[in-house]
């Protein structure tokens, strides 16, 4: 019986550690390696959602003036328009980090933001951590007290923005964070040895990467600002190999491609390129136009005018022309130092929200569709949903002729079906010789339109 005994324990715990190896093995799939890292598939969530919001906030929200570049511009770069604002508005001897007791947020309420962000119809938000001037919106152990639990709004700025959209919104949360730092001493003793020494990665760029995942569980997480460093001197592909195996988001995550020096556009979940990247035909990889609503800052300014922000027609076409040749759009706001989002941007995100309502039918969960664009009438934008034999050809510019000539489809008389989002009843339509059709749109009042901002056709059994 003895004998019996120690072998089923024995069984039983060469069962358990094959189980535990497994496991193991399981979550230990991705090598630090950039082959092994690029293989991962795109967590799905993130292609069909198409649309999220940026938040530029930091200490760069006080002065408020030029750019979220002020510190750099200022200090580094001494431009003029910089040097004589500092001149003019702020005594001699005045140094950056005192605009951080005027970073307040006393206004700032993370219930507000969040319906405020729900409305406009994106689905994930990302909120900048840190950015290249090190203030953290949390209070990292590794800040060197340079952060906003304890300077200015003495409050983790990051968690009370998360609980609130995961509470009371179906947002994803996803955090900003800059590899470097302009001016920290670690950083610059590297980049004086030529990144042969690795002392700000190895302890404050990589620990505070481990800490914003472990504390927030972010779903996406927007990497920045190399410094000129490779990759190899931030340990990327060891941090994305531990965020995709071990990490408590390594299911949903998404990461984009700003890892090193070289990475960008080459390496990692989606590509950003450029800021404002926007190529107009389809790429072969996953892709991000990130842009901003105020055309030269991504930060809050005081010394806009109307003009520098774009209307509504032109964000709608930027969100139309993006999703339609396979990326999603990062639309950028900039709030201000006490917390409030300005007026001018909750107007834009109030706005995206309502055309979404009446046209996300034909933005979310689409796919890229053959043609991207029409190649008879400018302004016409195609996407797809191929399980509903679907095809919707967005166009931002109502004919005079209420007749719109489209190039691209392949109809059937007595088959195809065509309908703009948002009216109920069918739309008439003639067949061109070849290919292509021309569509008689409905006669609508300015009352009576579905939206005013560009409009989509519904065509079902097209091809």
């Amino acid at each position: 019986m003895a004998v019996f005994f120690k072998c089923s324990l024995f069984y039983l715990l060469l069962f358990v550690c094959v189980v535990l190896c497994l496991v193991k093995n399981c979550r230990c799939k991705y090598e630090p390696t950039w082959e092994s890292i690029d293989s991962r598939p795109l967590p799905g969530w993130y292609d069909q959602v198409k649309f999220g919001i940026f938040i530029h906030w930091g200490v760069f929200s006080v002065p408020s003036f030029g750019s979220e570049w002020f510190w750099w511009y200022w200090q580094k770069q001494k431009l003029k328009p910089y040097v004589d604002f500092m001149e003019k508005n702020y005594p001699p001897g005045f140094k950056y980090e005192n605009f951080a007791q005027d970073f307040t947020a006393e206004f700032f309420n993370a219930k507000q933001w969040a319906e405020i962000l729900s409305a406009s119809g994106a689905k994930y938000v990302v909120l900048t951590t840190k950015h290249h001037e090190g203030f953290t919106l949390w209070g990292s152990k590794y800040s060197w007290n340079w952060n906003a639990v304890d300077l200015g709004p003495k409050r983790d700025l990051v968690a009370e923005l998360g609980d609130a959209i995961r509470n009371q919104t179906d947002l994803r949360f996803g955090l900003y964070h800059s590899l470097f730092e302009w001016f920290n001493p670690l950083f610059l003793e590297d980049a004086a040895n030529v990144f042969r020494t690795n002392k700000f990665p190895t302890t404050k760029s990589l620990p505070e990467l481990y800490e914003i995942v472990n504390k927030y569980h972010p779903e996406v997480l927007w990497s920045d600002g190399d410094g000129d460093a490779p990759d190899t001197y931030w340990n990327s592909t060891g941090f994305l190999a531990w965020l995709y195996n071990e990490s408590p988001v390594r299911e949903t995550v998404v990461t984009n491609d700003r890892w090193g020096y070289g990475s960008i556009c080459k390496h990692g979940g989606y590509y950003t390129c450029t800021d404002r990247y926007n190529p107009g035909h389809l790429l072969n990889h996953k892709w991000e136009n990130c842009m901003t609503i105020d055309q030269k800052s991504w930060g809050y300014r005081r010394d806009a005018v109307l003009s520098d922000y774009l209307t509504i027609e032109q964000l709608v076409k930027t969100l139309v022309e993006t999703v339609s040749c396979g990326g999603n759009l990062l639309m950028n706001i900039g709030p201000t130092r006490d917390g409030r989002i300005a007026p001018i941007f909750e107007e834009r995100l109030r706005q995206m929200g309502l055309w979404l309502k009446v046209n996300g039918e034909g933005i979310y969960h689409t796919t890229s569709w053959r043609a991207q664009n029409d190649s008879v009438t400018a302004g016409v934008w195609y996407m797809s949903k191929p399980e509903q034999e679907a095809v919707y050809a967005f166009f931002l510019n109502w004919p005079v002729s209420e007749k719109l000539v489209l190039g691209e489809p392949f109809a059937t008389e007595g088959k195809t079906v065509v309908k703009m989002l948002g009216y109920s009843e069918a739309v008439k339509w003639l067949p061109l010789e070849k290919k292509g059709m021309t569509v008689m749109l409905p006669q609508l009042s300015y009352s009576q339109m579905p939206c005013q901002w560009g409009w989509a056709l519904k065509l079902t059994s097209v091809r």
